[in-house]
C-alpha cells in the first residue's frame, strides 16, 4: 500500500512539474512550418509569407489600433520549454499583430512572451533615425511568462522545519 502511495505522489508531482513548464499548446506547435533562423526571417520576411513560426521575446511597445493590437517585440532565443531567455542576446525585432484586443496594461514594456504566428511579410518602420524592416507575424497563440515562471523550479523534498527568504 505504501508503495502505491509513493507512486501516486510521484505521478502527481511529475504532472504538476510538466504543467508548470508547459510552453505553447501542442495544437499551435504542430502548425509551425518555419525551421530557419530568426536572422534569415528578418533579412527577407516577404520570402517566408505564409510560414508559421514560433518566436520568443520581450515586449518593447504595445499599440492598440482600430481592430487590432500590435506588439513590437525584441527577439530572444527560446529554451526547450518555449520560454524566452532573458539576456542580451537578441537578433532583432518583430511585430505581432492580433485581431483580439490585448490590453497594454497586461503587456507592458518588458513582458516576456512566446508567440506562434503566421508570417505576413515585412514592414519598414523607423527606430530613431534608422529605417528597420520588421517581420510581421499574425498571431495564432500567445504565452505571457511571469518572472517567477522563468526561474528554475523551486521545489524541495524533505522532512522538518524550514524557512524561505
Amino acid at each position: 500500500m505504501a508503495r502505491n502511495a509513493v507512486r501516486s505522489v510521484l505521478l502527481i508531482c511529475l504532472v504538476m512539474l510538466t504543467a508548470c513548464a508547459a510552453g505553447m499548446s501542442p495544437q499551435a506547435r504542430s502548425q509551425v512550418s518555419y525551421m530557419g533562423t530568426f536572422e534569415e526571417l528578418q533579412q527577407a520576411p516577404d520570402r517566408y509569407t505564409g510560414e508559421t513560426v514560433i518566436l520568443g521575446g520581450k515586449v518593447i511597445e504595445t499599440q492598440v489600433t482600430a481592430g487590432a493590437t500590435e506588439l513590437v517585440v525584441l527577439q530572444l532565443e527560446l529554451n526547450s520549454s518555449d520560454q524566452p531567455r532573458d539576456n542580451d542576446q537578441s537578433r532583432g525585432r518583430y511585430l505581432v499583430i492580433s485581431s483580439q484586443f490585448l490590453d497594454p496594461a497586461l503587456y507592458p514594456q518588458g513582458t516576456l512572451i512566446t508567440v506562434v504566428g503566421t508570417v505576413r511579410g515585412g514592414r519598414a518602420m523607423p527606430i530613431g533615425q534608422l529605417m528597420y524592416t520588421y517581420p510581421v507575424i499574425d498571431l495564432v497563440e500567445l504565452k505571457k511568462w511571469s518572472p517567477q515562471s522563468l526561474e528554475s523550479p523551486r521545489f524541495q523534498f524533505g522532512i522538518g522545519v524550514g524557512t524561505h527568504f
